[in-house]
């Protein structure tokens, strides 16, 4: 499902659009790459507001960094076109273009200290010396590297590096900071600790940041909006509450999370589930999915109901600290995956057979 360029794709079931800006800083139109026979990006639009911190995520091969790299104008499009605050972009190559892109390798000059890494952008422009010093101190101060400032870059940490080419991508001031997965070399505790310090850069200085990943964990702790990629198309696009809690397809589901699918048919208003439920829900007769998250499961205590409860047996448990996930077979339905408390350790053990349940309000019908 491409987007059709508003800055909210909602979902049937999802929430009432918001009011938007009225002028966004980024408009992709038409936006589309070929090479020969193989589409890489499908004509595409969206659009990106001052202040916005979009992820575009999806699989290895889904087009993202290709999107990524026309915006910054490394790779020039097939079809359509890029604007950046009205002025049409399409054409200039990346040094003419108020963008700037950290790599997931960071290139950074082995033979400059820290310093002169971050200005080097400002001496090919031909600054005065005093302006680069002043801007690189800023920089220097917001990435939290000023006493590192004479150090080698053979001398930083992987984090320390990741600021450096940060900081030198956010001393040339550009309107649009393109990130192509530039926590993707760091470890599981310090790309969390780097999540933290984006976080903290972009809320300091305001600015629109687009980044490329394939992480949904990072995409829905970093951005205010996510753009899912799919075989060269957008999916779906939206805040991280509204592509998890209101995804518009399988994949959507499947991809941002985890997601119990039930498959089933919609007809004469109702939809009769494999698993054997059925309730009222119109639309047009057709082969339909409900999801349901992992949370939105309960295993029901006796006595207990639920507005939608089938039988299951626990086929296998896995204790995660915070919660127990339990993989349960259905019949009908195959295995489904519950998340339960820490104190229900009792009800869920191998082999068992258990009520599971959950609320209309928490499913969803989503679209092959």
């Amino acid at each position: 499902m491409m987007h059709d360029g508003t800055k909210l794709q909602v979902s049937r079931n999802g929430p009432n659009s918001i009011a938007e800006p009225e002028r966004p800083l980024l408009r992709l139109t038409g936006l589309s790459k070929t090479y020969g026979t193989i589409t890489a990006v499908a004509p595409l639009n969206l659009d990106i507001y001052p202040g916005d911190f979009v992820a575009m995520l999806g699989p290895s091969g889904c087009g993202k960094t290709t999107l990524l790299r026309m915006i910054g104008g490394f790779i020039q499009p097939t079809s359509g076109t890029i604007e950046i605050e009205g002025t049409n972009v399409t054409a200039l190559g990346p040094e003419k273009r108020p963008t700037n892109m950290v790599f997931q390798g960071y290139g950074l000059f082995p033979h400059m200290n820290v310093a002169q890494n971050i200005g080097y952008g400002l001496w090919l422009q031909k600054r005065p010396a005093a302006e680069v010093s002043d801007r690189v101190n800023d920089v220097l101060k917001l990435v939290q590297l000023t006493d590192l400032a004479d150090r080698t870059t053979e001398q930083l940490s992987g984090g320390q590096q990741q600021r450096v080419a940060l900081a030198r991508a956010l001393v040339m001031r550009p309107k649009v900071l393109l990130l192509d997965e530039p926590l993707a070399a760091l470890d599981l505790k310090l790309r969390h600790a780097m999540q933290d310090e984006l976080r903290r850069i972009h809320h300091e200085i305001g600015g629109t940041f687009v980044f490329v990943t394939h992480d949904q964990g990072e995409a829905l702790a970093l951005a205010n909006r996510i753009a899912v990629m799919r075989e060269g198309q957008l999916e779906q696009v939206g805040t991280a509450e509204e592509v998890y809690a209101f995804p518009s397809s399988r994949f959507v589901s499947k991809f941002i999370g985890e997601a119990n699918l039930f498959e089933g048919k919609r007809q004469a208003g109702r939809v009769l589930l494999d698993a054997g439920l059925s309730f009222a829900d119109r639309g047009e007769d057709a082969a339909v999915s409900v999801m349901v998250r992992p949370e939105d499961v309960r295993i029901l205590r006796d006595g207990q109901i639920a507005e939608h409860q089938l039988s299951a047996t626990v086929v296998d448990t896995i204790y995660l600290g915070s919660h127990v996930r339990c993989r349960l077979a259905v019949s009908g339905a195959g295995e489904i995956i519950v998340h339960a408390g820490r104190n229900e350790n009792n009800l869920v053990q191998i082999g068992a057979a258990v009520d599971v349940g959950w609320s209309r309000r928490d499913h969803r019908i989503v679209s092959a």
